[in-house]
């Protein structure tokens, strides 16, 4: 996990969650602050912020759920993207 990554994030959600510590392993879903189109523009910060894809077989609400669970999923893609 990168601690880079992890601020990233949480300075993303920061912007749209009224939270004032928003805890890593903290469900954004069980916050009640996450409609549909949050969602989607979640999925484009991820893929715009990283330089990655998100696959359709990605949109898991698993890995969406926390700053944790982002950054697991981002790094995750990250290393598969790296050519062995």
């Amino acid at each position: 996990m990168s601690t880079d990554n992890k601020a990233r994030i949480a300075e993303y959600l920061s912007r749209f969650i009224p939270v004032q510590e928003l805890k890593d392993d903290q469900d954004i879903f069980e916050l009640s602050f996450v409609s549909s189109m949050f969602a989607m523009q979640l999925v484009s910060f991820v893929e715009h912020e990283f330089g990655i894809t998100v696959e359709n077989e990605d949109l898991e609400l698993e890995y969406f759920r926390s700053i944790s669970a982002l950054d697991a999923f981002v790094s995750r893609k990250l290393a598969a993207s790296v050519p062995q």
